[in-house]
């Protein structure tokens, strides 16, 4: 909503349009509107109807976190049809890797190549840019994104290609439909990784069946932009009065989180806590919830950082593990570096 009030603001026609922040809505001085809604439940989007018209252009953001039945349920609010009124679905994302939905439902099926920046036919429309096609990127941006070494993280975000996994740090988990077994998850393990601009609000929720080793992640929260009032509700939404364990680098955040009525406690994080933390989960076996996409985006691209002669190093990059530190600190009782939690069940 932001970047589009920006651009409304830019072009000089701020008092043409009104925006009701709390409902997502902008509406033009014609009455045609501009509807925003999150992908969390979609559910919630199958009465969005505009006071005027009908939904003919849908735009998603970030679209690699979505999964591919939630833009199927898109599609089916779009109207129209005829050359007046003609449907639009616009996806705009970072690539990631070649075994999303999106590459093999659009880029798969065009033969689609490295090289290529532009694709077009009657049915569908591809543009890719990198950062060499950002007129707003500082001196140092440019530079980090040159340099660096990383095969994947340069093919992706330097680059602008769909990334080839290499050496990934999990690979002991799967996907499933867990909508039928939420009601009998009781041993309950929730973890928060603190974010707000650049990177999100993480939440994990989870169930550990510590006979089988085997975690279940059933919920999640990843979410940018959420002030400390703004986050207590969605945890709460989530986990009800079950605690939370947090990023103990933000003590503020924590103790404002429990005056909001949640149930939070700093994590430890001992000596080495990360790869102890890391090591441990390898030997777990990860569930994840068909419908938390973001958890599955970042166990499919987690990786160890190479040396120069592409040799993995014992040493995550720090990216894309906001959600896989929150399970960190969720299981910190299991392991040696974090707290004893008494009554987690």
């Amino acid at each position: 909503m932001n970047e589009i009030k920006k651009v409304i603001t830019d072009a000089g026609l701020g008092l043409l349009f009104n925006t009701n922040k709390s409902d997502g809505i902008i509406t033009c001085a014609n009455g045609y509107q501009i509807l925003f809604a999150g992908l969390d439940d979609t559910e919630k989007i199958k009465s969005m109807t505009p006071e005027k018209g009908v939904i003919t252009d849908i735009w998603v953001e970030e679209a690699t976190e979505t999964d591919q039945d939630a833009i199927k349920q898109l599609t089916k609010r779009q109207r129209g049809g005829d050359e007046a009124t003609a449907k639009r679905l616009t996806l705009s994302f970072n690539p990631i890797y070649k075994t999303h939905w999106i590459y093999q439902d659009y880029f798969a099926r065009i033969a689609w190549a490295d090289d290529q920046t532009r694709y077009t036919s009657p049915e569908l429309s591809i543009l890719k840019t990198t950062y060499k096609d950002n007129q707003f990127l500082t001196g140092a941006d440019r530079a980090d994104l040159e340099n660096e070494t990383d095969e994947y993280y340069r093919d992706v975000y330097t680059l602008g290609k769909w990334g080839v996994l290499g050496d990934v740090i999990f690979k002991n988990w799967r996907v499933e439909d867990l909508s039928s077994m939420a009601a009998q998850f009781t041993n309950h393990r929730n973890g928060l990784d603190f974010g707000f601009a650049s990177d999100p609000a993480a939440l994990a929720v989870t169930h550990y069946d510590k006979a089988r080793k085997t975690i279940y992640i059933y919920d999640e929260l990843y979410e940018r932009g959420l002030t400390n009032d703004a986050l207590a509700p969605e945890i709460k939404s989530r986990i009800g009065s079950q605690y939370v364990v947090c990023d103990s680098a933000e003590p503020k955040s924590i103790a404002e989180l429990n005056g909001h009525g949640v149930n939070a406690i700093a994590a430890k994080k001992g000596k080495d806590s990360v790869n102890f933390g890391i090591q441990w989960l390898q030997q777990q076996t990860i569930v994840i919830d068909s419908k938390c996409v973001s958890a599955r985006n970042e166990y499919s691209v987690y990786q160890w950082k190479k040396d120069k002669d592409g040799n993995s190093l014992k040493t995550p990059i720090d990216k894309n593990n906001h959600l896989i530190d929150a399970t960190r600190y969720a299981y910190e009782d299991e392991t040696d570096v974090g707290p004893s939690i008494i009554g987690w069940d």
